[in-house]
């Protein structure tokens, strides 16, 4: 006991004053350690931003402050914004705060990886910026972005969030610009840590609110290391997005749509191999949408009909690809279309329209697709139709049974004024009509029916000139002799045949274009196109 007291008293003092220098050191050590991370700060901001826009072709990095962290090897950006050199202001890419720093739990698997957190980004563009985009001969995935975020950290990445992101666009102009709000984003394991070869390693999860109301989930896998670009599967769910918002991008291909609620949830992998999109259902309610021809786009009109012509060519049968629609339904809709490329111009509308479609898919194996479509036709009159078709390489293959029944006549005034220069006091349309397409060969009938016809009126004809009004009993006097004895309804048939020709026309824009122009010809009451353009002259 008294030697351990003798210890005590011999090197207490002595140990005191080693602890306390020892603290002074570590005191020093520190601060020495704080002072020189604040003077690397800006240097390393400098090389770390000088990098990131050596990477990137066609935009600039600007990062405002850095904070390194020594005692735990991590960095802090602020203030990072992305700027496309084109269009300087403003920037398409804003960050407030980007968190890099050594994911820890991976130092157990032998492994020294990154991980990255991005806070309140806001992603931006608008319609000059895409136009400069697509004028850019460097592809979009060109550019150098994730060398740039790559070269933020000297670590792989992986793991990869973001928090309470924003996504805009705006086309210009009054009109309201289409927003993400909410952005909520994680990638994990990206560097296939703990998954074998070959497999999609990576969980991704996605979140937004869509607009006011839209809700946006994707769920799923990726694989981050795949060649040449990045695999990922999953599934999607979109519930109440609006599509009125998409009307500044719609009007630019005479498109108006004012409203309408869309909700669908599916399935898609994306990967070097394959590539496929399955949705179980697409549901769009409260539609209002309107197609306005005019003689002034046509051109450009023409340019987005081939356009889709060759996009349907690219996927019909292609080995790899499988795009596949389980069910479509579009309820109480009102469908329009309204041509002004010729005087006086003319609308045809459908409301109250009900619209199914089944397995929809770009390969043949699938099967057959059905549609089915009912609505009022002017307001008026009832319009059931329903179409089979499937995907082909050699051209359109479909049947098309559409029937048009007690249509108020009155209401296609306007287009009997563009297409026969006449017009109708009185009267009741119906249209049926029979057409299947296949290797190239169209054949079928339109078969038009007319009852009641009064093409005169004596109200009407007092301020009518006196060519037109002799035009207009001519007219009427041909729709008597034409005349179903039996029904006293005026009727005629129009055959269908030929070759359809171009193999690369979609399904959709054929049946399209036997409407328009079978409808447009068969309007006429049935009255021969040869006499009706020598009356014409005359007037």
């Amino acid at each position: 006991m008294k030697g351990v007291q003798r210890f005590a008293f011999l090197w207490g003092p002595r140990v005191r004053k080693s602890l306390t220098i020892a603290a002074v050191v570590v005191g020093v050590l520190v601060l020495a350690v704080i002072v020189a991370s604040y003077a690397v700060d800006e240097p390393l901001r400098r090389a770390i931003e000088r990098r990131m826009n050596e990477r990137m072709l066609g935009y600039t990095a600007r990062i405002t402050k850095l904070d390194f962290h020594p005692v735990g090897f991590s960095l802090d950006l602020e203030d990072v914004v992305l700027i496309q050199n084109a269009n300087p202001d403003p920037p398409v890419l804003w960050i407030p705060r980007l968190e890099a720093s050594v994911q820890w739990k991976e130092l157990l698997f032998a492994r020294v990886v990154a991980d990255f957190k991005i806070v309140r980004p806001t992603l931006y563009a608008d319609r000059t910026h895409f136009q400069t985009e697509a004028k850019d001969p460097t592809p979009l995935d060109e550019h150098g972005w994730q060398d740039a975020l790559e070269a933020i950290y000297p670590l792989k990445i992986n793991r990869f969030v973001i928090t309470d992101g924003t996504v805009t666009y705006y086309d210009g102009g009054p009109t309201r610009p289409l927003e993400l709000h909410r952005v909520e984003f994680v990638a994990e394991n990206i560097r296939n840590i703990h998954s074998p070869e070959r497999t999609y390693p990576s969980p991704v999860k996605l979140t937004a609110r869509v607009f006011d109301e839209g809700r946006l989930a994707v769920e799923g896998h990726a694989d981050f290391l795949a060649e040449p670009y990045v695999g990922i599967k999953g599934d999607v769910t979109l519930d109440s997005m609006g599509l009125g918002y998409f009307e500044p991008i719609t009007r630019h291909y005479n498109l108006n749509v004012r409203k309408g609620v869309v909700s669908t949830a599916g399935s898609f992998e994306y990967a070097p191999a394959i590539k496929t999109a399955e949705l179980r259902h697409l549901t769009v309610t409260d539609l209002d949408a309107e197609y306005v021809h005019k003689a002034a786009t046509a051109q450009a009109e023409r340019e987005v009909r081939q356009a889709t012509k060759e996009a349907a060519k690219q996927s019909q049968d292609q080995p790899g690809l499988l795009l596949r629609v389980d069910e479509v339904k579009v309820v109480k809709a009102r469908v329009a279309l309204t041509d002004t490329s010729r005087a006086p111009g003319y609308k045809l509308f459908l409301t109250d329209t009900d619209f199914t479609v089944k397995n929809i898919s770009n390969q043949k194996t699938e099967g057959v697709a059905t549609a089915h479509l009912s609505g009022k036709f002017m307001g008026s009159g009832s319009a059931v139709a329903d179409l089979k078709f499937r995907p082909s390489r050699t051209g359109p293959d479909f049947g098309l049974n559409l029937k048009i029944e007690g249509t108020d006549l009155t209401t296609l005034n306007d287009l009997l004024r563009a297409y026969g220069k006449f017009d109708v006091a009185a009267g009741e349309f119906s249209l049926y009509m029979e057409v299947d397409a296949k290797d190239r060969r169209m054949r079928g009938y339109v078969k038009p029916l007319f009852a009641d016809v009064q093409v005169t009126d004596k109200e009407q004809d007092k301020d009518k000139p006196l060519g037109k009004k002799v035009y207009e009993h001519i007219v009427s006097g041909l729709s008597k002799v034409l005349k179903n004895r039996s029904t006293k309804d005026l009727a005629t048939r129009v055959e269908i045949s030929g070759e359809l020709g171009n193999t690369q026309t979609s399904t959709w824009q054929a049946v399209v274009g036997i409407l328009r122009n079978a409808f447009v010809k068969a309007i006429l009451p049935g009255f021969d196109r040869q006499v009706g353009t020598r009356v014409a002259r005359r007037d």
